[in-house]
C-alpha cells in the first residue's frame, strides 16, 4: 500500500472528513481492520486565509509546496491538497515534488464525464467561483461551468467561511443553498459540484434535485485508488 500525504487544515472540519473517508474506503476494499497508510500535515488555516484575502498566492504556493515536500520526504507516495480553493496554486506545488499530486478538479471532471454531465453548477468559495483557475481547467476538459450570480456567490461563500469552517451546520443555510440550486436548475444546470470540501457537511449529494458530485469523496477515492492500485493489481494477477 502506498502512503497517502494529505495537506489539511483548510479547514480542519473537512480534513477530518478526508481522514475518515479514506480509511473507510480502505477498510471496505481490504476488509477486516485494514486502514490507510497516511500522513496528514495540518496547517494553520488563519494564516492561509490571510494570504487568500491579501491575494498573496505566491506566498501561499511556497507555504504549501514546503508542506508537500515534507510529506514526500516523510514517505508519502502521492500528495493531496485537501481543499478546492488552494488548487489555484496546485501546479506550483506540484513543481516542487517528484511524487504525483492528485488534482481535485481533474478527478471531479472524470466523475462528471462518467455520468455524462456537461453543465454543472459550481458551489464553492468566492475564490474558486470567481478566479479563472477552476472554470478554465474545467472548460479545457469539456465542461460549461455555471456559477451563481453575485448575490448568491456571497451567500455561498459566507456559509462556507462563517459557518461550515467554524463547525456550524444550520438548517436555514441549507435552505439558502437549495434556493441557489433551484435557480440554477431553472437556468439549465444538469448537475451540482460540491466544490468546497466543507459543503458535504451540509448537503448530501444523493439528495439534491440534480446529480451531485462531492469533491471531497471523489478526491479521497482517487487517493485510495492510487494507494491500493499496485496491491490490487498484484492480487488480480495472482488470482
Amino acid at each position: 500500500m502506498e502512503t497517502i500525504g494529505l495537506i489539511g487544515g483548510m479547514s480542519f472540519e473537512s480534513s477530518a472528513v478526508y481522514y475518515r473517508v479514506v480509511n473507510e474506503m480502505v477498510r471496505d476494499r481490504k476488509g477486516g481492520l485494514a486502514s490507510a497508510e497516511l500522513i496528514l500535515h495540518s496547517v494553520n488555516f488563519e494564516e492561509i486565509v490571510a494570504l487568500q484575502k491579501a491575494g498573496d498566492w505566491d506566498m501561499a504556493a511556497r507555504r504549501l509546496a514546503d508542506v508537500a515536500l515534507r510529506l514526500q520526504i516523510a514517505g508519502a507516495g502521492c500528495i493531496l491538497i485537501c481543499t478546492n480553493t488552494m488548487h489555484l496554486i496546485a501546479d506550483k506545488v506540484a513543481e516542487k515534488i517528484s511524487v504525483p499530486l492528485i488534482h481535485i478538479i481533474d478527478e471531479t471532471a472524470k466523475s462528471l464525464h462518467a455520468a455524462g454531465r456537461k453543465r454543472p453548477l459550481l458551489l464553492a468559495t468566492r475564490y474558486t467561483m470567481e478566479h479563472g483557475f477552476y472554470s478554465d481547467r474545467m472548460k479545457s476538459l469539456g465542461f460549461d461551468i455555471m456559477v451563481p450570480d453575485a448575490s448568491d456567490r456571497t451567500t455561498v461563500h459566507d456559509i462556507i467561511f462563517n459557518e461550515l469552517c467554524a463547525g456550524k451546520v444550520l438548517d436555514s443555510s441549507r435552505q439558502k443553498l437549495f434556493d441557489v440550486i433551484a435557480r440554477a436548475v431553472d437556468n439549465g444546470a444538469d448537475s451540482i459540484i460540491l466544490g468546497c470540501t466543507e459543503i458535504c457537511l451540509i448537503l448530501d449529494p444523493d439528495h439534491l434535485p440534480l446529480p451531485g458530485f462531492d469533491t471531497t469523496a471523489i478526491h479521497a477515492r482517487a487517493a485510495v485508488d492510487f494507494a491500493l492500485g499496485m496491491d490490487e493489481a498484484a492480487e488480480e494477477e495472482a488470482a
